[in-house]
């Protein structure tokens, strides 16, 4: 067990670097040159991303607003940090005007009074032809909307699941999580509690 001499130096492709460590907050990203002149984008702080919802096929750019379970730590929970793979809360507003676009049907009313006939309010609404209504009928009839995910919606915050790395690219997008997933991850949460 004798001492060695060092026989070679430290490497550059060796090194690493801190981690990025990137919190919910007021976007902050840096850039970070990597080997071969390649580009990192270190998110510092994310508050918004382009999230999908996957049964729907619709894709919108929301607001996050809270941290709700990551798989790691409670840690990270705590401190909002946002990595690949944390369960997040988003704002539904964007879905909710494209599903009342393409259904015709506001997911906010949806259970109490779904008809939207209850504010007189309301009443003058944009005129829509008879084609459209029909269309909108016909796509309605077809329609299938988990009850956990309605909600939700409700509420007005959806969960979804970051896909990407934040700071490896600086950017915060995901899925809304649905179906069995969507069961998991609420059992977790009440378990939490």
């Amino acid at each position: 067990g004798g001492r060695r001499n060092i026989h070679q130096k430290k490497r550059k492709y060796e090194m690493g670097r801190p981690s990025a460590l990137c919190k919910l907050g007021a976007k902050r990203v840096r850039p970070v040159r990597c080997r071969g002149g390649n580009m990192k984008y270190r998110g510092l702080r994310v508050d918004a991303g382009n999230f999908a919802w996957g049964s729907e096929n619709c894709t919108k750019k929301v607001r996050l607003l809270d941290v709700v379970y990551n798989s790691t730590s409670n840690e990270l929970v705590r401190t909002k940090t946002l990595t690949k793979n944390t369960v997040v809360q988003i704002d539904a507003q964007p879905f909710k005007q494209w599903y009342l676009k393409k259904y015709g049907v506001d997911l906010a009313k949806k259970g109490k009074g779904a008809k939207g006939k209850d504010d007189k309010k309301e009443e003058p609404e944009e005129k829509q032809s008879r084609h459209v209504i029909f269309k909108l009928k016909a796509r309605e009839a077809k329609q299938k909307m988990d009850p956990a995910l309605e909600d939700q919606f409700q509420s007005g915050r959806l969960l979804a699941c970051i896909a990407s790395r934040p700071g490896q690219s600086g950017r915060c997008d995901g899925y809304i999580i649905e179906g069995e997933e969507l069961t998991f991850y609420k059992r977790k949460l009440e378990k939490k509690k």
